[in-house]
């Protein structure tokens, strides 16, 4: 990867982090900065500096609660930058474990979450049906999510070292 290729992908799609002055309104509006390692206001700093912006951990700390992007006196489009960056480190193969485990799992099953025996036996104990009105349900309906996974390239993700 140049190192450029982030912040040129960023220009591309009309985001300018090099605005950025640092002020930090980003990373005390953050909620998960709170309970975790993210500093936004860092991470936006490095991503301006740096293609190894796609091999941090902090990256994947963001829920998007769009609390940083509204309260930017630059209005820079901070989460917007955020999922770009993802998105960039994805198609490289740079995502966290925990993520390429629901990959699999979506890709297999259509469900980050798959319903298992324990789960069907207590939909029955409180009167619903067994399945639930998802693809475990209706077989055709996952080979539909499959084909719709496949057209994004999700499954290629997995290709990449871990």
């Amino acid at each position: 990867m140049n190192k450029n290729n982030v912040q040129e992908q960023l220009k591309e799609v009309g985001i300018d982090i090099l605005k950025c002055m640092q002020c930090g309104m980003c990373s005390g509006s953050c909620p998960s900065g709170r309970h975790t390692s993210l500093n936004v206001r860092r991470l936006i700093r490095h991503a301006c500096k740096n293609p190894d912006v796609l091999r941090k951990k902090e990256l994947w700390m963001c829920t998007t609660c769009y609390n940083c992007q509204e309260r930017c006196p630059r209005n820079i489009n901070i989460v917007d930058a955020i999922l770009k960056i993802r998105t960039i480190a994805a198609h490289e193969g740079m995502i966290l474990a925990e993520h390429r485990h629901v990959i699999k799992l979506l890709i297999e099953y259509g469900h980050a979450v798959p319903i298992d025996e324990m789960s069907m036996n207590k939909r029955e104990q409180l009167g619903l049906e067994r399945l639930p009105e998802t693809v475990h349900k209706y077989p055709e309906a996952l080979e539909e999510i499959k084909t719709l996974l496949k057209s994004c390239n999700l499954d290629k993700i997995l290709d990449h070292d871990s």
